[in-house]
This record gives structure tokens, C-alpha cells and sequence, in this order.
């Protein structure tokens, strides 16, 4: 369970499997070039579905609290007992902001509201897209929840580098360290 999946970020979905079959009339899907020049997608040649393999997007917080920045262990998979900004995939018909302030939540007993984007972060080996916030705390007492091991404020010094969960993670936190201290 506590191991990355060799997909880029480490993250891996059932979206992350190529379809077999049509969706719409269960044909064999077969690689077909859509648009000249572009890639080969899956497509069915009885009803022209093409599964395109769009990437999941996930959101978070970087923020300080006690003169550092909170990071949360994760207690699931991929990267199970790495460190990340508290974090997590938007929901259907949700907006990012929200999405990242309830993750927060739901991660660190945190209320925050979102002071600016940070950066998006996307990376040509992964199936996901990171949009992070520099956010401060409004409410709330730190504490490790859902999904969570731990949950502590580090000292820039003091950030387990060698025990982050994903390049996203290192790369918002470097922004965030350069931009806020």
C-alpha cells in the first residue's frame, strides 16, 4: 500500500487505465489518430467514441501557522507516510477554492481563506494538475484528520525534503518559502 505507482506524481486512478471497450455500444476500442498530427487515442469504429484521457485536478493550501509552514503525513496511498501541503482532487461541480479550503479542513482542522494563487503545477509524466493557494488561518485548532498521520507547522529549516510525497509538493513549497519568507 505504501508504494508510488511509478506514474510521475505517484498518483494513479482507475482514469489512469486505458479503456478496452466503448462506453456507449461495448465495441473493441482500438488506437486511431484523431487529428493529423496528434496522438493515438483510444476510438471505436462503429460509433466514433474517442476516450480522450483528461487530467484530474486537485487542489490545496500552503499557509503558516506558528512561524511555519503546515504539511500533513499522508496515511493513505500513493506516498503513504510522505509529507504534502494539505490537499486533494476537486469534486464535480465544485469550485477550486472551495475545494481547497474544505481539504484543508478535512486534512488539518483548519478554516483558512485563500490570500492568492500560487501556481499550477503540471508536470508531462503525470495525469494530474496541482493548483496551490497561499492561504492564511481563520480558525481552528491543527490536528491530523481524514487521510492524515500527522500534522505539524515546520520551520523552512526544518522541511523533511527528503520525505515529501511529490515534485508538486517541493516545487510549491520552494515558491511558497521564496514568496513568504
Amino acid at each position: 500500500m505504501g508504494t508510488d505507482t511509478g506514474h510521475g506524481q505517484g498518483h494513479l486512478h482507475a482514469s489512469d487505465a486505458p479503456f478496452r471497450f466503448c462506453p456507449r455500444c461495448g465495441e473493441v476500442l482500438r488506437p486511431r489518430r484523431v487529428k493529423p498530427g496528434g496522438p493515438n487515442l483510444a476510438a471505436c469504429a462503429s460509433c466514433s467514441f474517442v476516450h480522450y484521457q483528461d487530467p484530474k485536478v486537485a487542489t490545496g493550501t500552503l499557509f503558516r501557522l506558528d512561524g511555519g509552514i503546515v504539511l500533513v503525513r499522508r496515511a493513505i496511498a500513493p506516498s503513504y507516510g510522505k509529507w504534502v501541503f494539505p490537499s486533494g482532487f476537486v469534486d464535480k461541480g465544485e469550485r477550486v477554492e472551495e475545494a481547497a479550503i474544505r481539504e484543508t479542513r478535512e486534512e488539518v482542522n483548519l478554516e483558512v481563506k485563500i490570500d492568492r494563487l500560487l501556481n499550477v503545477y503540471s508536470y508531462e509524466d503525470s495525469a494530474v494538475v496541482i493548483i496551490a493557494y497561499a492561504a492564511h488561518v481563520i480558525g481552528g485548532e491543527l490536528q491530523a484528520k481524514d487521510e492524515s498521520l500527522d500534522a505539524k507547522a515546520f520551520a523552512p529549516a526544518q522541511i523533511p525534503w527528503g520525505a515529501l510525497a511529490f515534485r508538486s509538493t517541493q516545487d510549491a513549497i520552494k515558491e511558497y518559502i521564496a514568496n513568504y519568507f
